[in-house]
Order: structure tokens, then C-alpha cells, then sequence
């Protein structure tokens, strides 16, 4: 008989101790969504040193006990890779109606230079409530102006942001101007009006745009420009560019701007009418971070579910796409990621579909999808593993993860509160 020590994953963890990596984990008969549509309903997953060294069907695996520091058995279990929330203002904000606690919108109009990366809060109480649902890194985006700055991946649990770093400043954030003024929230309905001012700006956008590019074709010896030294590796093919649009005429006319200047990584924020337009948006290879489906309507003919709907239509419109975040009570409501996938996956994607749209598919569109996004051999070993459908809030409980192999505690301020009164009344 094979020796395997078989624990429950909370006796498993009682004696690690968080923050901390073994050298070497085997996770044994666990169901494993890959996150690139495969799945394995019995895998083997052996971690060395961070990385994932292979992943194995576990009837075909023979368990050396001698070579791993800790083997767990989850049996019964659903092993995901690391959910990615993108374009997020977590870790840069901590209190939305605390204007101290807010470090994501600088003053002035074209910040290029400004960097979340350095912002980043590690100690954010709100990152704790976020991890235990699955969700293991974030796009730390800025926010405001024309140009917002140059956003950066994190990982949600780290000494500090230097630790926490994935990929330090990915890409700049460009807020298109509006071909609309006006309009009003739900309980203050206003009508929107033609943005007579649309063309100067856009222009605009255009000139520095020009300005910057031709100081990238310069030696390094100019006169230095801090914000054109920002802009410099968006024309190098180095960095992102991330376009916030979401109405049909800003759309037509991103595609139009990222071939005029000759970007190797445009992105589409946003992207609500993306729908109308997928044949370009699919031909000109520009990818979409999808609005959060969990959103009305934004105009007064679409369809009630036009946003859950959406990542299902850019799917079949073969757009490359994930889903994003961005709204009211952003930060804290990133924990809320996983869900977002799963009613896409009610409205017409698949299960390994939806999970990819907020793993290997975010991964491919950040630009880390060769070491995140899916539990491949050679990958960091940043994953979880849950009770039950980690899409489906009423099963999504987390009981281990690993960020770059190391366990993240399972457990964060509000559960805590909740043990703590409940121990109090006996309840």
C-alpha cells in the first residue's frame, strides 16, 4: 500500500505557518481547473521552491513520501489557479469616504509617470477579504485626468510592494474623452447631449501622443522628460496601453488611434458597446477588459442583461477579453470577482470559459500569462483550493492557498469579527 499522509487541509495548515514557503508541496487528488479550459478530475500537483513542478493525473502518479517536505490530500476538493482582478484600485485605497485613505488620482491632466506600484498597501485590511474568495493578484491602476499613470501587478500578500511586485509599471491608462455630455444616475435621469468639444480633444490626445513618440525615436541623451520617459516603452513595445472607453464612437475611433501610432499592446477598458464591433476589434488583435457584469444598462434600448451578457458576445465575436471590476465600491467589492464569472458562465459561457476569463485570459492581456494564470508546470505556484465551485458564492470557500508557494493565512477581519461574537453569545 502507498504510505500517503492524508490530512484534512486545516489540520494540514494548523502547524505552518503563513508567509512562509516549504521547498517542496505535493497537493494529491484534488479536481483542477487549469484555467486554459482543460480540466483534471484527479491531479498530482507538485510545487518546488515556488514553481510548479508538474502537474499529474493521480492514478498514475506513485507518492514518494521521502521527497516532499508536506503532501495534503484534497480529495473532493476544486483546485483553481489564482484569480487576477484587473484594472482595481485595491491596495491603493482603504476608505472610500476617507479622502486619506484614497492614493489612486493625482492632479494634473497627463501624468504618465505617476506609479502605483510604489502606493501599493500591503497592510490593506481590505486585501484580506479579497484573498480568502480566491482572488491572489491585482492590476493596482491609478486613476483621473487624461493620462492616470502607469499602472502595476501586485500580488496580494507580501512584506511590501517591492515584495508584492509582479510586473512593475505594465502599461499607462488613457481615459478617452466622452463623445457625450450629461446624463444622470437612476434617481436623477438627465438627458446626455453630443460632446461638441469630442474633436479638440481627441486631438489633443493625438498631439502628445506625437510629442511622445518622437521623443522615443531620440538617443537617451536629450534633455530628460520624466513623463516622455514614461511614455518611451509604449512605443518600444514594452508596455501597455490601456484605453478606458466604453460608447461605440470611442471604440471605432481607439482602433483607428492604435494603428496610427503603431501599438503592440492596445487595451480596451471598459468596452460596454464592444459587442457592435467585434469583427474590428478581433481583426485590429485589441483585447477588452470587460465592463463589470454587474451593471445596468447604460442606454435606454439595450437589453436588461445587455452586461452579463457581454463576455458570452465578445466570446463568440472571438475577442480576446476578461472581466474586470471597476465601479462603486471598487476595491472592496473586488472580492466579488469570482462571481462576476459566474453569471458570464449563466449567460452563455462555459464553466472552464469563465474561469479563464478571470485567470489565463487576464494573465495573456497583463502580460504575465508565462508565469500566472494557470496551474502549468513551470508557473509560480500561486493557486487555491476550495470547497465547491469557486464561482458560486454559496460553495466558494477557500481552505488552502499558495502565493508563489507560499500558504496565505485562510482567514481575514470580518470572519474573525464573526468567530468572535459568535464565541460571546454562543450563537
Amino acid at each position: 500500500m502507498k504510505l500517503i499522509i492524508s490530512l484534512i487541509v486545516i489540520v494540514a495548515l494548523s502547524w505552518v505557518s503563513f508567509g512562509q514557503s516549504m521547498d517542496k508541496i505535493l497537493l494529491i487528488d484534488g479536481y483542477l481547473h487549469v484555467g486554459n479550459g482543460e480540466i483534471m478530475e484527479t491531479a498530482a500537483i507538485g510545487i518546488i521552491e515556488g514553481k510548479i513542478a508538474f502537474v499529474k493525473n493521480s492514478n498514475a502518479y506513485t507518492i514518494d513520501q521521502t521527497e516532499w517536505d508536506t503532501i495534503i490530500s484534497v480529495k473532493g476538493k476544486q483546485v483553481y489557479p489564482g484569480f487576477i482582478a484587473p484594472n482595481s484600485t485595491l491596495g491603493l485605497t482603504e476608505i472610500d469616504a476617507v479622502k486619506a485613505t484614497r492614493d489612486f488620482d493625482e492632479v494634473g491632466t497627463y501624468n504618465p509617470h505617476i506609479r502605483s506600484q510604489i502606493a501599493f498597501n500591503v497592510e490593506s485590511k481590505v486585501i484580506s477579504t479579497v484573498r480568502t474568495n480566491g482572488v491572489l493578484l491585482s492590476q493596482a491602476s491609478p486613476r483621473g485626468g487624461s493620462i492616470s499613470g502607469s499602472s502595476s501587478i501586485m500580488k496580494l500578500l507580501g512584506w511590501n510592494w517591492e515584495d508584492a511586485t509582479v510586473l512593475k509599471d505594465d502599461g499607462i491608462h488613457l481615459n478617452w474623452p466622452s463623445t457625450f455630455t450629461g446624463g444622470g444616475w437612476w434617481a436623477e435621469p438627465a438627458p446626455k447631449n453630443t460632446n461638441k468639444d469630442y474633436t479638440s480633444q481627441k486631438a489633443k490626445l493625438y498631439d502628445f501622443f506625437e510629442m511622445s513618440k518622437s521623443y522615443a525615436k531620440t538617443n537617451e541623451n536629450i534633455k530628460y522628460d520624466i513623463r516622455m520617459e514614461a511614455m518611451r516603452a509604449c512605443f518600444k513595445g514594452d508596455k501597455r496601453v490601456y484605453i478606458h472607453a466604453d460608447e461605440l464612437q470611442q471604440l471605432v475611433d481607439i482602433i483607428d488611434f492604435a494603428a496610427h501610432f503603431d501599438l503592440s499592446f492596445p487595451v480596451i477598458v471598459g468596452g460596454y458597446d464592444s459587442h457592435h464591433i467585434t469583427r474590428r476589434l478581433a481583426d485590429a488583435k485589441i483585447p477588452v477588459m470587460v465592463v463589470r457584469p454587474h451593471s445596468l444598462p447604460e442606454n435606454e434600448e439595450d437589453d436588461i442583461d445587455m452586461s452579463y451578457k457581454l463576455p458570452f458576445l465578445l466570446q463568440e465575436g472571438g475577442v480576446e477579453f476578461c472581466i474586470q471590476n471597476h465601479g462603486d465600491m471598487e476595491a472592496m467589492n473586488t472580492r466579488n470577482i469570482p462571481f462576476l464569472a459566474g453569471t458570464a458562465m449563466a449567460y452563455g459561457l462555459t464553466e472552464e470559459q469563465a474561469i479563464s476569463s478571470i485567470s489565463l485570459s487576464s494573465a495573456k492581456i497583463l502580460g504575465i500569462d508565462k508565469t500566472h494564470g494557470s496551474v502549468e508546470k513551470g508557473k509560480s505556484a500561486t493557486l487555491f483550493v476550495s470547497e465547491g465551485n469557486a464561482l458560486d458564492m454559496r460553495t466558494n470557500q477557500v481552505i488552502l492557498g499558495l502565493v508563489d508557494g507560499e500558504f496565505m493565512p485562510i482567514t481575514n477581519m470580518q470572519y474573525e469579527l464573526f468567530q468572535k461574537y459568535t464565541e460571546k453569545y454562543n450563537e
